[in-house]
């Protein structure tokens, strides 16, 4: 498993072809209190960059955006039925949904970890 950072602080956890989307723990802090998550619909597929999630705070609204080009294949009920889930486990539990890769060589525009960080750290 390999776990990749975008600009717009979602994480993705690359496992073959398959990936796990969510909003990093900077993007929650930001945020706030998650009161509401849009998830996006199981079997449609999106290009790199779309909007495909909205996450609703307390502060503000959030478009979550497609990290690579894929399918998704499914979306948290639970993060639905809880949108807290996002505060309380972001890298975790809070995940928001899984997509087939159509094409892994989107994920070589992504940020390490490490990259991440420092990213993160300078949008302060």
């Amino acid at each position: 498993m390999t776990i990749k950072y975008t600009p717009d602080h979602e994480w993705i956890n690359i496992d073959g072809n398959l990936a796990t989307v969510g909003i990093t723990r900077h993007a929650q802090d930001a945020l706030g209190d998650v009161v509401f998550v849009d998830l996006p619909e199981v079997g449609k597929s999106y290009a790199q960059k779309d909007a495909v999630a909205v996450v609703e705070s307390v502060k503000a609204a959030a478009d979550v955006y497609m990290p690579a080009q894929g399918e998704v294949v499914e979306v948290n009920e639970a993060l639905r039925a809880d949108p807290s889930l996002a505060n309380s486990d972001p890298l975790g539990a809070g995940w928001f949904f899984k997509f087939k890769l159509a094409n892994p060589a989107d994920l070589d525009a992504l940020m390490d970890e490490t990259s991440y960080a420092n990213y993160a750290a300078d949008a302060h």
